[in-house]
């Protein structure tokens, strides 16, 4: 089964593309996803600043700068693993850098 799992994180305490590649943590968690053959696909999104909600209400479509809702946890990023069960995909989710200060959100695909 496909899940996407969705990192969410305080953006202030976000690290920088840099930090994240040095980090033994996050190697060992790209290292475990190899070793799986789970990892099908991934992304780190750009900061919430650089949003645009589209909504559309009444025939209007409506544009705005930033994230639709104010929150501090954001969306920071994204990764589409295949996995046996929702318990590997939990075990993937545990082992991301971005669950010891944020969390990872695991939710199944349509398939």
């Amino acid at each position: 089964m496909r899940y996407a799992l969705l990192i969410c994180d305080d953006e202030s305490v976000s690290p920088s593309n840099e930090e994240l590649a040095a980090d033994p943590v996050h190697q060992a968690w790209v290292e475990d996803l190899e070793r799986r053959g789970a990892k099908l696909f991934g992304a780190r999104l750009r900061p919430v600043v650089d949003a645009t909600t589209v909504q559309v209400r009444d025939g209007e479509t409506l544009v705005s700068d930033g994230p639709f809702a104010e929150t501090k946890d954001v969306v920071g990023g994204f990764v589409i693993v295949e996995c046996g069960n929702l318990d590997e995909a939990i075990q993937i989710a545990a082992g991301h850098p971005y669950a010891r200060w944020g969390g990872v959100e695991v939710r199944p695909l349509w398939e």
